[in-house]
């Protein structure tokens, strides 16, 4: 029951990981390891799969903050008065030692951040919608209000569905359009009047405009790969009745 983590260089300094849909207790469509309290899948599995990932980040699991996430551009500022009410929202940023932080996903793009000179962090979740309306850029801001320096923030964005595995209509790219001409960048021409979204390439652009430096993006396509990752679409295209969710957590 060996867990896959996936790690980057330049949040070293937090313990973090994406992790894969490898280990866990979950079955059948969920097989591996489910963290999404919201899929059909057995409860208990679900509790003991993020059991292992508390296990894993060396927390209790009473100290893993996640929130319900509504595709929004809402942060929510991380304490221990608020773990466990599973607050809306979309993205978390804390200065609490001992605390972790999390995010699901499935195809949508996990974000994790670290200030590690002021030991503040943060994670989001960036679907489409909540890309467009500025996530990204909203949790940089929190993480700044809450006394990080933007010169030493650095962001990961993790496993997410990839370009040429993104297609979408004229409707989707019009959203994008109206918000600022220049966001045609992140599309390519597909068959039938479809198009090809690039959605951690959007993300990276939304962080460097927040004043990231040199964020950078894991390079996993969670739709390609879907013995290693949960995928919505992928369940989508397969006729599967649900998915299971990937977990990011990064901890102080």
């Amino acid at each position: 029951m060996t867990l896959q983590i996936i790690t980057a260089d330049c949040l070293s300094s937090s313990k973090h990981g994406f992790f894969t849909r490898h280990g866990g207790i979950s079955s059948g469509i969920f097989k591996g390891l489910n963290c999404g309290a919201g899929s059909s899948d057995q409860t208990d599995a679900v509790i003991k799969n993020k059991s292992l990932v508390c296990d894993a980040m060396g927390v209790s699991s009473d100290k893993l903050m996640t929130v319900h996430q509504i595709h929004s551009a809402e942060v929510i500022i991380s304490s221990d008065q608020v773990i466990g009410t599973n607050p809306k929202a979309d993205a978390i940023v804390s200065n609490t030692k001992g605390m972790a932080i999390g995010i699901l996903t499935a195809d949508c793009a996990p974000i994790l951040f670290c200030d590690q000179a002021t030991g503040i962090i943060g994670a989001a979740h960036s679907g489409w919608q909540g890309a467009i309306k500025g996530i990204a850029q909203n949790t940089v801001k929190e993480m700044i209000n809450l006394g990080a320096d933007i010169s030493n923030i650095r962001a990961v964005v993790g496993p997410c569905i990839s370009q040429k595995n993104y297609e979408v209509g004229e409707e989707f790219l019009e959203n994008f359009l109206l918000e600022d001409q220049y966001n045609m960048r992140f599309f390519a021409n597909g068959k039938k009047n479809k198009y090809h979204f690039d959605l951690p390439g959007f993300c990276l652009h939304a962080l460097r405009n927040a004043g990231v430096t040199n964020p950078e993006w894991t390079g996993h396509c969670t739709y390609e790969d879907s013995d290693k990752f949960y995928s919505y679409r992928k369940s989508t295209h397969l006729g599967e009745p649900d998915y299971g969710r990937l977990i990011s957590v990064i901890t102080l």
